[in-house]
């Protein structure tokens, strides 16, 4: 379905960017993939990544112009929509800021892709739009019901399909926990919000793969949850410094003990697949429809997919086997 395709991704110099673009080129050949973002020194530094490949173009711009993204999509086929403000203390000091680029720049997108006919566009949730305890994940939530939504929001109809994938803790992500333990891990002491907490456990590999398999799977309203799985912070911090001491700090304001990604209000209309789940939206009777469901299996009355039921836990050897294989990765992203 890429093969050959124009697509657009939006904060394309970000982490999800720098694994998407190269994975992309590579297994798809796309005719031209544009990298949409308003960091012109993240654009700059990115670009001599592919200075010799022609497919790949620079878009400076933000998702708050409207009229930028309109241009910028013209003859565009897929969109992923990655820009956010993600950073939770970030968003709880610079509320408007949060709003203006996770809303607005939501709603502008759903706008433009329409009024260029864009086939298909897929947006990056998280966790924290589950169940949301704070302002960003409040603003993800309110997202993804805009663009689960905007499927079937105007009276005289339009093709372009719009869907989401969510997932939790991107492993050796920049701001994530495994770079900031190794950045202490010297020091003796490593901090620790409170010994009972899990992550889910996600690769960047493994996200690109999800947004792979959300355009081709996609109808229109769906959204994506890989099966993935969790690990206790104390034990990743036992693997990154076995010696060090374990300081409990608290919880800082707006973080969660366990990551969720569906809950139980969530659990009516959501179905189980072999390393997944989709989540129906409830309006226009889409959690029943067939051709959505397909081979799904529905998940039990009061469901919820979280960092702490899960199933399946990331072993202290399958986490050293990673750091080691990814350690050039590693905070880089």
């Amino acid at each position: 379905m890429l093969s050959n395709s124009s697509i657009l991704i939006t904060g394309g110099t970000g982490s999800f960017g720098q694994s998407f673009v190269p994975l992309t080129l590579k297994k798809y050949n796309p005719r031209r993939l544009i990298i949409f973002s308003r960091d012109e020194m993240k654009q700059w530094e990115m670009g001599k990544k592919f200075a010799e490949d022609p497919r790949v173009r620079f878009f400076i711009g933000d998702v708050r112009d409207k009229d930028r993204l309109h241009r910028a999509l013209q003859t565009v086929d897929f969109v992923v929509h990655a820009a956010a403000t993600k950073i939770v203390p970030t968003a709880e000091y610079n509320p408007f800021e949060c709003v203006k680029t996770n809303i607005t720049g939501a709603m502008n997108l759903i706008d433009a892709c329409i009024d260029q006919k864009v086939k298909r566009v897929v947006t990056l949730s998280t966790d924290k739009a589950s169940s949301p305890i704070n302002l960003y994940g409040a603003t993800k939530l309110a997202a993804d019901k805009l663009f689960t939504a905007s499927n079937s929001s105007y009276a005289s109809g339009h093709e372009t399909k719009f869907s989401v994938v969510r997932y939790g803790n991107v492993m050796g992500s920049r701001g994530s926990v495994i770079p900031f333990f190794i950045s202490l891990k010297n020091q003796g002491v490593l901090p620790i919000t409170d010994d009972r907490m899990t992550r889910f456990m996600i690769s960047l590999e493994q996200g690109v793969d999800l947004v792979w398999h959300a355009f081709k799977d996609m109808l229109g309203g769906e959204i994506y949850v890989k099966k993935i799985p969790s690990m206790k912070v104390t034990e990743i911090a036992k693997v990154i410094a076995p010696k060090a001491k374990h300081k409990i700090i608290g919880i800082r304001p707006g973080e969660k003990l366990h990551e969720q990604m569906i809950s139980t209000e969530d659990s009516y209309s959501t179905y189980e697949y072999s390393n997944y789940y989709k989540i129906l939206p409830q309006i226009n009777d889409w959690g029943k429809d067939k051709l959505r469901i397909k081979n799904g299996k529905k998940v039990p009355k009061g469901f919820v997919y979280s960092s702490e039921n899960n199933s399946e836990w990331l072993t202290k050897d399958e986490l050293k086997n990673w750091l080691s294989s990814n350690k050039n990765f590693i905070g880089k992203l």
